[in-house]
């Protein structure tokens, strides 16, 4: 997939953000190109933020503010399916939500952004999903191998632009995969970060045009790795060496007693999202 398909162009920040102080252009956002639709506007039929939709999910997201997370997802696919999607990065929370889904929806599709810079710890976890569960997941991958990207580019853009690489290795990505689809699951807690701790439930993705479900909002980090363990749920073995959060090797490093959970990404930039949730 080539990001120049897509209408594209970059905002401005308000104000002095952290990433001009860094340096670091501002996330690139896709303009709503009316001659091409995205997300749950393209699938047949399209899913459009009506008042009539945008006041569903907001009831259904503050009725599932005290369900479990399998019970968020089974109203999920009940309300969505088969245009329901996952989208994954096999960490603890998604590798928690596979686990619910093999129980729940088994053939709902999943799929990983494969930027090419992922760990090979991470990328052997697909495999073990494929043997554990019989669920395969899908690598969606850029147009250009991380060869030709820094060839054209003059180099490894995530040095200098991570924003920048984020979204052409990534958000570009699911730019596309979403485009269909009526809603996707996220894996995100609101404990993880302050741009996280808002997160709904059920809401709307202003960004990607869809639906976004995100079952494990309310959950901890102790009772995600409660669930992994009781369940014998396959994990990256990095988060066993100082690794909380695993993104791409380059932007990754372990963290240190006492830092965030997210304190090892993009190390040395005041940021901390790749832009899917923020």
């Amino acid at each position: 997939m080539n990001a120049s398909r897509l209408n594209m162009k970059k905002l401005k920040p308000d104000g002095d953000s952290p990433s001009q102080t860094q340096g670091i252009s501002p996330l690139q956002v896709v303009s709503i190109d009316t001659d091409r639709n995205r997300g749950a506007l393209a699938a047949s039929p399209p899913l459009e933020p009506t008042e009539a939709l945008l006041a569903e999910l907001k009831r259904e997201s503050e009725r599932l503010e005290s369900a479990s997370p399998q019970e968020i997802l089974s109203w999920a696919v009940e309300r969505f399916a088969p245009k329901f999607t996952m989208a994954t990065a096999f960490g603890p929370e998604g590798m928690t939500i596979i686990h619910m889904l093999s129980e729940i929806a088994p053939k709902t599709p999943i799929f990983n952004l494969d930027t090419g810079y992922q760990f090979d710890e991470t990328l052997r976890l697909r495999e073990q999903v494929n043997e554990r569960y019989g669920i395969e997941v899908e690598l969606k991958k850029p147009e250009l191998s991380v060869e030709e990207y820094e060839r054209v580019n003059g180099g490894p853009v995530y040095a200098t632009d991570p924003n920048r690489c984020c979204f052409d290795r990534k958000l570009s990505l699911l730019h596309e995969a979403a485009r269909g689809q009526h809603a996707w699951a996220s894996a995100i807690r609101r404990d993880q970060s302050e741009d996280r701790a808002k997160a709904p439930i059920v809401g709307w993705d202003r960004k990607f045009q869809l639906v976004k479900v995100s079952p494990l909002a309310n959950w901890t980090k102790r009772e995600v790795w409660s669930l992994i363990t009781s369940k014998n749920i396959p994990y990256n073995p990095l988060h066993d060496q100082g690794f909380p959060s695993v993104g791409c090797r380059p932007c990754t490093r372990a963290v240190l007693p006492g830092e965030d959970e997210r304190a090892g990404r993009w190390s040395g930039f005041k940021k901390t999202e790749c832009g899917l949730h923020n």
